[in-house]
């Protein structure tokens, strides 16, 4: 990638930390251990094993999310391609386009509930970017890109480092 490449980095916002998730997840087990032993010891003993569910299933919520800090998208526009890297915690991917061929599309979900999805497409293949964006993020990327992109058969020039886009 040659020194005049526009580099923009995105990553989703993971503003809990490791211990804030290990205190949260402390003080619901007791508050629903706490309650569910209290019960317990009145009779209700099947109120036992859905605490114990309640907060597997809250763990293994609170390890996923977790696990979506050390996701990352950084993606580089020279004047002649368009290079993503995609990495987490286990694997890193490289996906490189032509840039004068590249398309920035954006592609609307089937249903109210679905969000769209930012594609660059070329010759058939394509690459989400920004999967853990909100809309207003996603659409204000997609219009970003495609000032530093362009149209297919069309290659801005790109702008002067330090210069804002």
């Amino acid at each position: 990638m040659t020194e005049s490449a526009t580099r923009i980095e995105l990553a989703p916002n993971c503003s809990l930390s490791p211990r804030g998730a290990r205190w949260f997840f402390g003080s619901c087990c007791v508050a629903s251990f706490g309650i569910a032993g209290l019960l317990t010891l009145q009779g209700f003993w099947p109120v036992l094993p859905f605490a114990g569910l309640e907060m597997l299933l809250l763990g293994v919520a609170l390890k996923l999310s977790l696990a979506r800090r050390h996701q990352r998208q950084i993606i580089l526009i020279s004047a002649d391609v368009v290079q993503i890297e995609d990495s987490d915690a286990l694997r890193s991917r490289c996906v490189v386009f032509q840039r004068h061929w590249a398309q920035v599309r954006i592609r609307t979900g089937g249903s109210t509930l679905q969000p769209s999805r930012l594609l660059i497409e070329s010759h058939g293949r394509r690459h989400e970017i920004g999967h853990f964006l909100n809309e207003q993020e996603r659409l204000g990327l997609a219009e970003r890109l495609r000032r530093l992109i362009g149209r297919m058969d069309e290659s801005p020039p790109l702008p002067s480092p330090g210069s804002v886009v």
